[in-house]
């Protein structure tokens, strides 16, 4: 009896190893592939699926000629969801829907801000925390700008992956006047993103989520909340955070100020969200009056 169980156990194992050897993997020599190990750096296969993101770190001054000064540090957050899209080929895609923060915290209490007192100016300001909503993806077929599949932009080294994204943002700013092209004003900045992952996490077709680690960083002007009317410097910030397992393991003091000022940034903006993105200058355009910004002073 003892070795018919054996015999039994033993098949059973062979069959269950011979299942797992037979495991679908993603395919990163196609688009299809591509596409969906970049969806599951971002989010989960299954449509529909809420994800959350958390990073921390903290922010920074540069004035020529002396010292870089911390200004405070930085909480933030991102509840997303993806879909699946066909194009007009019947292309597999994805598209992404989520909405934002980033609340600055007293770098010595960690209390969030209210105000704050701008070593630069010696003035105390009204602090305009970010709430980005929404912050939408375009549609991601695997495809590069001719069309063609895209090779997949990461590096691997053994099971080690990841992807660095540098993104430089020269644009209109909404918040100057209409000669932005003849006296200056644009909007200048760069966002920097390196996510982490392990390949055969990502690449194992069987899971709709792999195990992510973000780092995020970026300069860019002094924030408009700032009030350093257009004086000299730039503003940095550092950060890494990573995917969680789930919303609730959000730290419990950026859950209590999520719950008290921000109770819609607990769920993702539905699938057919199409709204134009916002960013922090449009946001802070919409929150502060004209008459509020020092116009004529």
């Amino acid at each position: 009896m003892l070795n018919k169980l054996l015999r039994v156990g033993a098949a059973a194992a062979l069959i269950a190893l011979g299942g797992a050897a037979r495991a679908e993997m993603l395919d990163l020599t196609t688009a299809e592939g591509v596409a969906k190990v970049m969806r599951k750096l971002q989010c989960s296969l299954i449509d529909d699926k809420p994800v959350t993101f958390y990073w921390h770190g903290t922010a920074y001054g540069r004035v020529m000629g002396v010292a870089d000064k911390v200004l405070f540090n930085v909480d933030g957050m991102n509840t997303r969801r993806c879909g699946t899209v066909r194009d007009k080929d019947g292309r597999y895609g994805f598209r992404l829907v989520s909405r934002e923060l980033l609340l600055y915290r007293d770098a010595k209490t960690g209390e969030y801000l209210r105000t704050w007192d701008n070593p630069y100016t010696g003035e105390k300001v009204e602090v305009l925390h970010v709430a980005n909503d929404p912050v939408n993806g375009r549609p991601n077929y695997g495809l590069d700008r001719q069309g063609q599949p895209m090779k997949f932009p990461g590096t691997i080294m053994g099971d080690h992956l990841w992807v660095t994204t540098t993104v430089p943002l020269f644009y209109k700013n909404p918040l100057a006047g209409d000669y932005q092209k003849n006296i200056g004003g644009f909007y200048h900045a760069t966002e920097m993103f390196n996510f982490f992952s392990q390949k055969s996490d990502l690449l194992d077709a069987d899971k709709d989520q792999a195990e992510v680690k973000v780092a995020w960083q970026r300069m860019s002007d002094w924030l408009p909340w700032m009030e350093m009317s257009g004086r000299e410097g730039i503003f940095y910030v550092s950060t890494a955070g990573r995917m969680l397992d789930k919303w609730e393991d959000i730290p419990q003091h950026m859950k209590d100020e999520i719950a008290k000022n921000y109770p819609i940034y607990r769920e993702p903006p539905p699938l057919s969200d199409d709204r134009p993105n916002e960013t922090s200058w449009t946001y802070f355009k919409k929150m502060v009056p004209v008459e509020d910004s020092g116009k004529g002073e």
